[in-house]
């Protein structure tokens, strides 16, 4: 028996609204019904691409007694107010990340749609890459005994690409810069591979970039196993990279983009390649979801889940800023 593609409506209608609607329709799970974005031209020309229904407003959406879900990619001061309407309306969310800008939008978020009944999942598909799912199964496995250290790095080139009227470049719309619109997501694997993180230092810096907010960034991160990791975020390197490290007193991997996962045991003379391939993590995260709404799963990044990431971050970047040392916890007390 075919299994009826979950109904879905889109809001925010910017460049990663296409990503996903793209991987909606690489999955055949998901159907897109109707979109909303404030801009007349920008709906319109998402629905013919996806073939859907553009709406007057986010009212006639949640209104739509066809729609099961939302799929919200508006800004990430938006995602409170959205994302509540949503939950009123009994619709579940997709929600891009990070969460929200604040830890205090966060748990409303949360607490939102678990006082509705409705799933709420948060988009971090950087962790089910298949080369972190290995390294993730070989240390549950306890290949990798003591986990020690890490070393991640997420960079790309933004010079000349940089449209400072849109909210992502701004320190209102994207506070932190680099580090919460993509460092976030190294972050993210760095916990789910070591382990929850206890405390932050942060320094962020502009360099290259317009505009009034950091295009580099580096986090010294302290788990609550005892492991310490590091992270740099750059929108102002010469290309696009990433690399994750991380060191065990029994295994090494070896990650990074050109040259893919490697990884060393104790007492071997060299890396060895593991061969992983290329997942489609958009696509896995969105028809989790769906199953999620169908009651056959649960989000791996759930507001919860999603709240803790953001608190990573948020502890950074009160570190870059008062130049100290600044616990998790005392973060969440404090901003929750």
């Amino acid at each position: 028996m075919a299994i009826e593609p979950l109904r879905v409506g889109c809001i925010g209608m910017g460049w990663w609204s296409d990503v996903l609607a793209d991987a909606m329709q690489r999955s055949g799970r998901i159907r897109i019904v109707s979109c909303y974005s404030r801009s007349p031209d920008k709906r319109a020309a998402f629905a013919a691409k996806y073939d859907c229904h553009a709406v007057d407003s986010y009212e006639a959406m949640l209104a739509d007694g066809r729609i099961e879900a939302i799929v919200n990619t508006t800004p990430n001061n938006a995602h409170l107010e959205t994302t509540r309407a949503a939950a009123r309306a009994g619709k579940h969310v997709f929600l891009d990340k990070p969460i929200a800008n604040t830890l205090a939008d966060a748990r409303a978020i949360t607490e939102a749609c678990r006082a509705a009944g409705v799933v709420l999942a948060v988009g971090y598909q950087r962790r089910r890459e298949n080369h972190f799912r290995h390294i993730r199964r070989e240390i549950d496995a306890g290949g990798f005994g003591v986990l020690v250290n890490a070393e991640a790095n997420i960079s790309r080139d933004r010079l000349g690409k940089v449209d400072l009227s849109s909210w992502r470049y701004t320190n209102e719309g994207m506070p932190g810069g680099v580090m919460l619109q993509i460092g976030i997501h190294y972050a993210d694997v760095l916990t789910y591979l070591l382990g929850p993180v206890k405390a932050v230092r942060g320094q962020l810096a502009q360099l290259v970039l317009p505009g009034d907010n950091p295009d580099v960034a580096s986090l010294l991160f302290e788990h609550e196993n005892g492991a310490l990791s590091t992270l740099n975020a750059s929108y102002a390197s010469a290309s696009e990279y990433y690399l994750m490290n991380v060191y065990g007193k029994n295994a090494s991997a070896y990650y990074d983009l050109h040259g893919g996962l490697r990884l060393l045991r104790r007492g071997g003379e060299r890396p060895e390649p593991v061969a992983c391939a290329k997942n489609d993590t958009l696509v896995e995260e969105l028809e989790e979801f769906a199953a999620a709404v169908r009651g056959e799963a649960r989000p791996e990044m759930d507001g919860a889940a999603a709240t803790a990431s953001l608190a990573v971050i948020r502890a950074g970047i009160r570190s870059a800023q008062e130049g100290r040392r600044v616990e998790v916890a005392e973060l969440l007390a404090k901003e929750g």
